[in-house]
């Protein structure tokens, strides 16, 4: 699944620019703890969390994520927005808490990947 069509399947808002969205996203991780994210997620996937700080950018840029639902309509600021632009990562906002998230994601065929 294209990052274009995980934004469309799951009604996501972009935060940030998300160049020609053609990225295929097939694996996904769901924590809110980031040194879990560090060791588990897996490069190329999504990541969904409630947390809006800067350590999520930094972590999922270096555990090589393409994208950072946040969950429960949470909205990072200006500031991580910036970061996450400049670092290339994609950020997303849903409405729906993790659990829909995943099960979305789930049902939309992404997969889990981390060991």
């Amino acid at each position: 699944m294209t990052l274009h069509e995980l934004i469309a399947a799951l009604g996501l808002r972009e935060l940030t620019p998300i160049g020609d969205g053609n990225d295929v996203i097939s694996h996904g991780y769901a924590s809110d703890l980031l040194s879990d994210v560090l060791a588990h997620a897996p490069a190329g996937g999504v990541l969904v969390t409630l947390q809006v700080h800067l350590n999520v950018i930094a972590v999922a840029s270096h555990a090589g994520m393409r994208a950072v639902i946040f969950s429960s309509s949470r909205m990072p600021d200006d500031e991580i927005i910036e970061r996450a632009t400049a670092e290339g990562l994609s950020l997303l906002s849903s409405s729906a808490d993790t659990f829909e998230i995943v099960g979305r994601l789930y049902e939309s065929g992404i997969r889990g990947g981390g060991a």
